[in-house]
């Protein structure tokens, strides 16, 4: 079996997951990494490997149940234990609420939260069995949420309720099985510098966005602490920006 901690990063080919899969196969980790399109999957652990990482791919829409369930079994066929998984993929489009079309709802409900839940559903046995290997450290559930599931915003309705979801999941997750090492936090960040933020730049220039590696920082630092602490949620926001409103 290797020996090696494992880790999977799903939407890790782009973006904030793909930050944060280059940072744990730099630290030694195994890394798994899930994205929908299969190119540039490959491509960026062609990438990770090519730098010394210990890398694999799984293609696979977080839509499908069925792809979910093949991407569990692909990560325990990688290793019996688990002891970082990174919810990274998630989808989003704006709109007035008034007219917001349910069936984009819906693709967000999928891939935002039931993919997500099912997910730590099929890997709670690998988390809890890398927990119970290393009883100082446990193991760790990090989802990447929104700020926007802390305070709402205009046009995002949709979003918003699958990431103030997925934020609730990390609590429950936490309060469920903390006391056999298994810790979830959920990560809210605002708007990052990612392909995903395009559509604000007019009004939020990129060299104002969180930087993908703050996030990759998070996640690091949480991936060191021991079973014993608790981080529920972390909001990471701007400068002078308002965190909530009453």
């Amino acid at each position: 079996m290797n020996d090696r901690a494992t880790a999977l990063v799903t939407g890790g080919s782009r973006g904030i997951g793909r930050g944060i899969a280059e940072r744990l196969a730099a630290a030694g980790y195994t890394v798994v990494i899930a994205a929908r399109k299969s190119q540039p999957l490959e491509e960026t652990a062609a990438q990770l490997r090519a730098a010394g990482g210990d890398v694999h791919g799984f293609a696979g829409d977080m839509a499908q149940e069925s792809d979910v369930e093949a991407l569990a079994r692909f990560q325990l066929e990688i290793s019996p234990r688990l002891e970082l998984l990174v919810l990274a993929a998630g989808v989003g489009t704006a709109g007035p609420f008034a007219e917001y079309p349910l069936r984009r709802l819906d693709v967000q409900v999928a891939v935002n939260l039931r993919a997500p839940f099912l997910l730590v559903q099929r890997l709670l046995p690998a988390l809890r069995a890398a927990a119970d290997a290393q009883r100082s450290r446990g193991a760790r559930v990090v989802a990447i949420a929104s700020i926007t599931g802390v305070a709402a915003e205009p046009d995002l309705a949709a979003y918003g309720a699958t990431k103030a979801a997925l934020i609730s999941l990390c609590e429950s997750l936490t309060v469920s099985e903390g006391k056999r090492g298994v810790n979830a936090t959920a990560i809210s960040p605002g708007y990052v510098d990612t392909d995903m933020t395009e559509w604000v730049r007019g009004r939020i220039p990129r060299d104002e966005m969180i930087k993908v590696d703050d996030v990759a920082e998070l996640v690091m630092g949480l991936s060191r602490m021991s079973r014993y602490a608790a981080v529920p949620n972390v909001v990471l926001t701007r400068p002078g920006v308002q965190l909530w409103r009453a």
